[in-house]
């Protein structure tokens, strides 16, 4: 019976919830499972949710209730509910979705294959909320099925998070701040290596933070040069460094390590220091310039993304103000923003002078023009340098016409190089681009004839 059973995945939300979702399906098909790429040819359909914003949630619940449509068939007989919004909302779930038949929270993930069992057995509504805090199994790391195509994947570093930003659920929903065993995530990014992995995304909630929960000291910096040892691997990558976190050694190693890309996530959030003391935010405006301006002495060719929040409780005009001189002041190389989201549970909620939605949205719509402005001049930079790239694939529709990402474009959030060629060329294969021509966002070239090293 186990080996017919056919098990489908929806993974919804962040890419840390997307490891998540990647080490599930390996236990899944550990346990003999069948896994189907089409929902509607399961016999089981799991969610792993993102309950992060009310927006996230929404998202859940419609894919949910779309799912449940082919319960109706007799073909779907179970629907099983994972990750944030699992966690969040434990006690309410069957009650307003009683499509579901289990419901398995976020650090109880690794039993996915048990709940499988049972509810083949026959078993409904069950519940496994236990332990958020709970450390992960590595073996069940080590048995991933990476998702991801283009030659990249996610390394997770810890999980948990103990900022406690006021407008955020992450802590409420993850746990406290916990390191994975370094040696671990050695071994784990040989192993994508050997599965053809050439770009390692560094993830986490904070992973600047790495290793002083576990070892007392940040060793960041340190798993970094390990991880660069491994012959296969080109590129590493850092997302979601908090600007008071980072250390002069990681800093270091990005300026001397070939295979760091000169990139680095840094959510700030604000540029006014009364807002970003409302947020719970260890830093303020003057040390958050000291650390953009440290960076791009030591590493001058650093391309700086990071996240914005407008419309927080007590942004008025001034504030707001404040925050477009700290962009237009910066010039951040790569930036996003959201409209603030009122969230059950956080302190932010309660706060006095809750912003209208249609100003959070203005001035988000206000933020993302100023910073477009600054991306197409900084794109104009690059015109006639050569940038090595990665190769995504080709262009559907489009005659020998390739996406690529350089060491600016993180997956999914940046830009792309464009290029020709009327040679097929393999997703995941580095190559150099004479850059001829930039947007907005993108930029385009044209194939050098060698590989890039």
């Amino acid at each position: 019976m186990i080996s017919e059973t056919k098990i489908a995945f929806i993974s919804l939300g962040c890419d840390k919830n997307l490891v998540d979702s990647e080490i599930m399906l390996g236990i899944i098909d550990e346990y003999g499972y069948k896994i189907v790429p089409n929902e509607e040819d399961a016999d089981i359909v799991i969610v792993n949710s993102c309950g992060f914003i009310m927006n996230a949630n929404e998202e859940a619940i419609e894919n949910v209730l779309r799912i449940a449509d082919y319960k109706k068939s007799g073909k779907l007989k179970a629907i099983i509910v994972t990750g944030c919004m699992a966690q969040r909302y434990e006690n309410e779930i069957f009650k307003s979705l009683p499509e579901v038949d289990a419901v398995v929270g976020t650090g109880d993930f690794e039993r996915i294959g048990e709940v499988i069992k049972r509810l083949i057995d026959g078993e409904r509504q069950i519940k496994i909320v236990e332990d958020k805090n709970k450390r992960p199994d590595e073996n069940n790391s080590y048995k991933r099925i990476i998702t991801t195509a283009g030659g990249f994947g996610y390394l997770k570093i810890a999980e948990g998070c103990d900022n406690f930003c006021t407008y955020c659920t992450i802590p409420s929903l993850r746990g406290k701040y916990r390191s994975r065993n370094f040696e671990s995530l050695v071994k784990e990014a040989e192993i994508m290596a050997e599965k053809g992995v050439r770009e390692i995304i560094l993830v986490a909630q904070d992973t600047s933070l790495y290793g002083t929960d576990l070892y007392g000291r940040n060793r960041l910096h340190e798993l970094i040069c390990s991880i660069s040892e491994i012959e296969d691997i080109q590129w590493i990558r850092l997302m979601y460094c908090y600007p008071e976190h980072i250390t002069e050694q990681t800093i270091e190693e990005m300026a001397k390590n070939p295979k760091l890309c000169h990139y680095i996530d840094m959510p700030v959030q604000h540029g006014d220091d009364k807002i970003l003391k409302a947020m719970g935010r260890k830093t303020d405006r003057k040390s958050l310039e000291l650390i953009i301006k440290t960076l791009r002495e030591k590493i001058p060719d650093i391309c700086i993304r990071t996240t914005l929040i407008t419309g927080f409780p007590g942004e008025g005009e001034a504030e707001f103000n404040s925050l477009v001189d700290f962009v237009e002041k910066m010039k951040f190389d790569r930036l996003g923003v959201f409209a603030y989201s009122r969230e059950e549970g956080t302190p932010a909620y309660n706060m006095p002078n809750q912003v209208d939605e249609d100003i959070k949205l203005k001035r988000k719509d206000f933020i993302m023009q100023l910073q477009k402005n600054i991306s197409a001049q900084k794109g104009l930079d690059f015109v006639g340098k050569v940038l090595k790239v990665i190769i995504e694939g080709k262009i559907e529709g489009e005659d020998n016409i390739y996406c690529s990402r350089s060491y600016r474009d993180c997956y999914e959030i940046d830009g792309f190089v464009f290029f020709e060629s009327e040679k097929e060329l393999i997703a995941g294969d580095f190559y150099n681009v004479k850059i001829t021509q930039s947007s907005d966002y993108d930029l385009i070239g044209e194939i050098c004839d060698e590989f890039a090293e």
